[in-house]
């Protein structure tokens, strides 16, 4: 019999067309997919700061729907499409993680899918054991 396994959504019209999850949890692991800056109405702010926030709050929410919280996250990923970015992704990072301290990766990429992006973001949890 093999681990419970449990997948959330979080609209991405990617999603079904490409077969991906915005997050699984398999036992008490937790990966969130690649997190873009996408409001509900389709609109990307062009401000790198309001798109870092925004891509952790749609990869946390996610987290949150698997039952974890950001003291359950292990390692995160941000890739930035310019290095002038980092100033404003590393700010949002830190308004998050900054007691929690996963290990992290930040690294610039020659583009993501859509040119509006300026950034993405990942992350790994794992979650406490159970009782």
């Amino acid at each position: 019999m093999g681990v419970d396994r449990e997948q959330v959504s979080s609209g991405s019209p990617f999603e079904r067309t490409v077969g991906f999850s915005r997050g699984v949890r398999v036992g008490r692991q937790v990966a969130i997919a690649g997190t873009a800056p996408i409001w509900p109405d389709g609109d990307v702010d062009p401000d790198p700061l309001v798109q870092a926030r925004r891509c952790w709050a749609i990869a946390l929410d996610a987290l949150r729907s698997l039952g974890g919280t950001p003291d359950d996250v292990i390692r995160t990923r941000t890739f930035l499409t310019a290095p002038e970015h980092e100033a404003a992704a590393a700010q949002a990072h830190g308004e998050l993680f900054a007691d929690i301290r996963p290990a992290s990766t930040m690294v610039v990429v020659a583009a993501l899918l859509d040119g509006r992006w300026k950034v993405e973001v990942e992350l790994d949890a794992v979650l406490p054991p159970t009782t």
